[in-house]
């Protein structure tokens, strides 16, 4: 191996992944590649291709919104300990109060239609108090 870069030879992690053939390939290469190092011939590189077949991603938009100060210090520290920044948070609690009124909604369709199908008044009387509280609070 004394055609290659020294840094090349004395390196037994090189070695053991380049065999002799593509490390003397490698050295001519470098030398006929105007001044390029061994070590940028050889980066790999990736060239992405979209054929169609991946879903492409749904294009954000853009949104403002005004933030007590008091809400934005929660916001920034909340997104301080988890370690995201303030509009990842923003976003993910949008995404969970979302969720939290969806499953709200659920029970209480849930909740309506047991009140309906209530046969005993007693249960029926105690299923309407859940109901008014789950409308109108208390």
């Amino acid at each position: 191996m004394s055609s290659l870069p020294e840094e090349v030879s004395n390196d037994p992690v090189l070695l053991s992944q380049l065999d002799r053939v593509d490390a003397e390939l490698v050295w001519t290469l470098e030398e006929s590649c105007h001044g390029a190092t061994w070590n940028e011939l050889l980066i790999p590189y990736t060239v992405l291709v979209h054929n169609g077949v991946m879903k492409v991603a749904e294009k954000a938009v853009r949104q403002s919104v005004s933030l007590p100060p008091r809400l934005a210090k929660q916001v920034g520290s909340m997104a301080k300990s988890r370690k995201l920044s303030k509009n990842r948070m923003l976003l993910e609690l949008i995404e969970n109060g979302i969720d939290a009124e969806k499953r709200k909604q659920q029970q209480f369709f849930a909740l309506a239609e047991r009140f309906r199908n209530e046969q005993d008044p007693e249960a029926a009387n105690r299923l309407g108090d859940e109901l008014g509280r789950m409308v109108f609070g208390g």
